[in-house]
């Protein structure tokens, strides 16, 4: 097993009185794609900063490789950062840029140009070295920082929501290389986004934030499947979160039914929190025996490889993901198996998250908005 390579121990960070970390504790193997996750605030960027230096706890040790770097300046330390705003040098060219912090070595010529040309291999650029930055594209200035910010060989990369100012294809296709050139390199990538879908496609292990908290730690399929609280559910996809009670191991009811659950442990008569995600709940007509909870279709949103239903069951709306349609008023059954429904101990999150009433008013509010500039585009 692989030692740690960051510890943070019982780290406290405040600004301007307000506590932002509080004895926060982590630890990251060598080698590992680690994502913080949360939303914005959460204090994951503050973390990174920790690490990076550009912070200095109130109290707490940041360890590298086991050694305490507290009084280490940011300089100093074995790691590197890319920020959102890649920094490079506009009026040095791709292999300048890159050569930049080599030369600050005193490295050879003839050693920055071997390396130079490896790491352009590496992030997908050769004959790229003689541009201007200002030639490139937002993505190809992504792949000249993370080449320079390797080019000394650091044992850690911390990158702080790096992709966040490319659009949607393009910040697809560079989740994939990120991966691919952490694979190459086989060092430790500390990674810092709100982008749920950014932290399963790319991460080994995922820390889960919120308030200054970790959530959970796990792997994505860990954190997918298995979330510890309603936050962790409903910030890592579509969730449908319910109230529920675990009658004893292995029988729970949610909305008045009463289900055979894979879930134990819990005691008897447990007050619980249950959640079901949209794409494993079964669609069937209402009247038939395998419907075990029916409702109404509220909205109907055509996705590209599946439909978005809002069923109102009782006043709760429920969330289903299906390669079948429904028409919006039509009565519908919910089929569910044990497998599909997970079971959470109750938490200070419990009751805020699950319904989807209001992204259904949401939905409303968009179409009338957009009937109604249609109207005013007639109009004129």
């Amino acid at each position: 097993m692989k030692e740690p390579i960051i510890t943070l121990n019982n780290i406290a960070v405040s600004f301007d009185g307000e506590q932002v970390l509080k004895d926060f504790n982590l630890s990251i193997k060598d080698g590992e794609f680690v994502t913080l996750l949360g939303p914005s605030g959460c204090g994951k960027t503050t973390v990174l900063r920790t690490i990076a230096g550009f912070i200095d706890p109130d109290h707490g040790d940041v360890l590298f490789e086991g050694k305490k770097i507290n009084d280490v300046p940011p300089h100093k330390r074995a790691v590197n950062t890319i920020f959102q705003r890649y920094a490079l040098f506009p009026h040095l060219n791709v292999y300048d840029n890159i050569a930049f912090g080599m030369r600050l070595k005193k490295k050879s010529e003839a050693e920055i140009k071997t390396r130079v040309h490896e790491l352009l291999e590496m992030v997908n650029l050769p004959g790229y070295a003689h541009r201007g930055i200002s030639q490139l594209s937002g993505g190809q200035q992504q792949r000249v920082a993370i080449a320079r910010a390797l080019a000394n060989e650091p044992k850690v990369l911390l990158l702080d929501e790096p992709l966040s100012a490319l659009d949607l294809k393009l910040r697809k296709d560079m989740q994939t290389e990120l991966k691919k050139i952490q694979q190459a390199v086989g060092i430790t990538f500390i990674f810092v986004t709100h982008d749920q879908e950014e932290a399963l496609s790319m991460s080994d292990t995922i820390v889960v934030m919120d308030g200054g908290d970790i959530q959970q730690i796990g792997t994505p399929i860990d954190i997918y499947n298995e979330p510890k609280n309603a936050f962790v559910a409903d910030f890592i996809g579509e969730s449908n979160i319910l109230e529920g009670t675990m009658i004893e191991d292995y029988l729970v009811e949610v909305a008045g039914i009463r289900f055979k659950s894979l879930d134990s442990g819990f005691g008897k008569m447990a007050p619980v929190d249950i959640v079901i995600r949209p794409e494993d709940i079964d669609m069937v007509p209402a009247n038939s025996s395998g419907a075990h909870i029916t409702g109404e279709v509220t909205s109907v949103t055509f996705k590209g490889v599946h439909y978005e239903i809002i069923v109102d069951v009782d006043g709760f709306k429920w969330m289903i993901q299906s390669t079948d349609s429904a028409e919006v008023g039509q009565k519908i059954g919910l089929a569910l198996t044990p497998d599909d429904i997970h079971v959470m101990p109750k938490s200070k999150y419990s009751g805020q998250f699950g319904d989807y009433s209001t992204f259904s008013d949401e939905m409303e509010e968009d179409i009338l908005a957009a009937e109604n500039a249609q109207e005013g585009n007639d109009e004129e």
